[in-house]
């Protein structure tokens, strides 16, 4: 399903540049006035052929203004297009989660891990560290080499130094060794359990 959806938005990017490039070279043309400077004919239809051509006349602006649906109209499809732009932008600025790493085996092969069990292995060493109250991992980067997002939640009274110590010294050089890689970046957000005071009666 990655896959997939990584090829249609590679397509929808490219068309989308593909046409932003020939709506700018076509003003261009007209705007530098090439076909005279460079002796050529325009095709009969070419929407923009001297200096003072504008993109949209006045006619053009003003002909659906006086009809009520109009600015609703256009006032939804903006809002639209500005959602699904916002949409886009965020999912190109998510790092996608990693599915398989490459596990060396020694003998110039290797095997692939599911990504999901190493997620698993990393969240339960790290939720039995002392001063842990739960953890979530997310694995990024390549599958030769992998980057670990991490959240722990940390006990109301726990450290976070020797937290992260542990951390690095046991539950992701574990990881590390029993996957065979040089070193698994981590990225680690800590928060602290919040308890609601009790009323004392």
């Amino acid at each position: 399903m990655g896959g997939i959806l990584r090829s249609v938005n590679r397509v929808l990017l490219g068309l989308a540049g593909l046409l932003l490039l020939a709506l700018g070279l076509a003003v261009l043309v007209a705007g530098f006035d090439l076909p005279r400077h460079l002796n050529f004919a325009l095709p009969a239809d070419w929407p923009w052929t001297a200096t003072d051509d504008v993109l949209l006349t006045d006619a053009e602006r003003t002909r659906w203004r006086s009809e009520s649906w109009w600015w609703p109209a256009v006032i939804a499809a903006l809002s639209l297009l500005v959602i699904l732009l916002l949409w886009w932008l965020l999912s190109q600025l998510r790092r996608r989660r990693l599915r398989e790493v490459l596990v060396e085996t020694g003998d110039g092969e290797g095997a692939l891990l599911r990504g999901s069990a190493l997620e698993k292995v990393l969240e339960a060493e790290a939720a039995g560290l002392p001063g842990v109250d739960r953890a979530a991992v997310r694995l990024t980067g390549r599958r030769t080499a992998p980057q670990a997002v991490m959240g722990l939640r940390l006990e109301p009274h726990a450290a976070p130094g020797p937290v992260l110590g542990r951390l690095t010294e046991e539950a992701l050089e574990h990881a590390r060794s029993s996957a065979a890689l040089e070193q698994i970046p981590a990225e680690v957000q800590l928060r602290t359990v919040k308890h609601r005071p009790e009323r004392a009666l």
